[in-house]
């Protein structure tokens, strides 16, 4: 956009509102895809992560099954999941603790990825949403969060910009996971 700086002088980056928004809700969507997965998990009184870690496939497909085989550590895991992805997706919608949420959710997703790779030769009872080969829909999330990392909207656009505030910092003066201002 014409007379929106995305760089000024000096050391603190200005990017557009568009760019901003933009950002912000890319944040949103993903909490929103977390919470909901979670809340369909808790709501529904006969999911279990068991299929899923059963049917692993690749390097650590011993660890993942023998999760499956072992009712209190499938128990810990299923809570862990479903109230991982609550607090995750609460956190990214509201814009609290998103540094934290975004490095959570990428643990998260590449346990998923992990488990299940979608790589050629491996086949699953449940079959994804299309045909992937190594980039799958986990993998784009993840990406997506990296780049929430780099700029972290919850001090814009969020409740972590009220506590930056409040502890006397500028909410624009954020440090992203890159460094200093965002660089």
């Amino acid at each position: 956009m014409k007379g929106d700086p995305i760089v000024s002088s000096g050391s603190v980056r200005k990017y557009s509102t568009f760019q901003l928004f933009s950002l912000m809700l890319l944040r949103m969507l993903i909490g929103w895809h977390f919470l909901y997965e979670g809340i369909a998990k808790l709501l529904n009184p006969y999911w279990t992560s068991a299929g899923y870690l059963s049917e692993s496939k690749g390097l650590f497909s011993g660890l993942f099954t023998a999760i499956a085989q072992n009712p209190f550590l499938l128990k810990a895991v299923d809570f862990l999941n479903i109230w991982g992805q609550i607090a995750i997706g609460l956190a990214l919608i509201t814009g609290i603790l998103t540094f934290w949420a975004c490095i959570a959710g990428i643990v998260l997703l590449l346990i998923y990825y992990v488990c299940n790779p979608p790589f050629v030769g491996y086949s699953y009872t449940v079959s994804a949403e299309g045909s992937y080969l190594i980039v799958n829909k986990i993998m784009i999330e993840i990406a997506a969060l990296g780049i929430l990392l780099a700029f972290p909207t919850g001090k814009i656009f969020g409740l972590d910009g009220l506590i930056f505030r409040r502890s006397g910092r500028k909410a624009k003066e954020y440090q992203g996971f890159g460094g200093k201002n965002g660089a």
